[in-house]
């Protein structure tokens, strides 16, 4: 049984879309972000950097304890090891997995996610900003959209995790501000992805977790402007 400390945002919907696909049995544990449930000690204990997702993995593959896995990227790692699904076996291929896996954990995930707060949150409206992070977001559909030519996913014929960790972050573009008709390749692996029946049952198990919007301006006091010194201690 994994064990998934979550919200239905981009990269809790990365664990939902691995976990049905492996058919996994899993228990969601919803962490209100907006409410400030990531702050709670008991989450802190396996989520230092107070961000879900989080899993335990109640029963892992060395027969031990229980082991906890944060960030979303490590997870997937996790998760592929131990099911030995997603995740190519040669050494090439599991070499292109990771760098996408990376590439969306440096890159597409930090600008869209900058790209999303500047337009869409920010308490005022800086033309620079907004543009810096709506022409990155499009840069970097680009360089998605590149290595998709000729491919079916990310690394060829097989789905695997860095589709996964990819998929929930273009999945907001319009309110990144992009078109995915200039993205051909982006846009047919998008529409793809979306037609799985493990990702209709991911995302449908983020309604059932919450359908209201997790951004509001009682939640802004939370989930921006954090230092080490105002971050809530739990």
């Amino acid at each position: 049984m994994i064990e998934l400390h979550y919200w239905p945002t981009p990269n809790g919907h990365k664990i939902t879309l691995f976990l049905e696909e492996a058919g996994l049995d899993y228990e969601i544990k919803p962490v209100n972000i907006s409410a400030g449930e990531q702050f709670r000690p008991e989450f802190l204990a396996i989520a230092p950097n107070n961000r879900m997702p989080a899993i335990i993995d109640r029963a892992p593959a060395d027969g031990g304890e229980p082991v906890s896995v944060f960030e979303s990227g490590a997870i997937l790692v996790y998760l592929a090891e131990k099911t030995g699904k997603f995740m190519p076996g040669d050494l090439r291929g599991r070499k292109t997995v990771l760098e996408w896996l990376f590439w969306q954990m440096g890159g597409l995930g930090p600008m869209a996610g900058q790209n999303h707060h500047f337009v869409q949150y920010a308490p005022e409206r800086i033309p620079y900003a907004m543009e810096r992070y709506v022409k990155e977001t499009n840069r970097l559909y680009g360089v998605l959209n590149k290595r998709l030519e000729g491919r079916a996913f990310i690394n060829g014929d097989d789905y695997s995790i860095a589709d996964m960790a990819c998929y929930p972050w273009i999945v907001p573009h319009e309110r990144q501000q992009q078109n995915l008709d200039d993205f051909p390749n982006l846009k047919r692996w998008f529409t793809a992805i979306a037609e799985r029946p493990a990702t209709v049952r991911a995302y449908e198990k983020g309604k059932a977790v919450n359908t209201q919007p997790t951004v509001n301006e009682e939640s802004k006091k939370i989930l921006f402007g954090q230092t080490a010194a105002t971050a809530p201690k739990g």
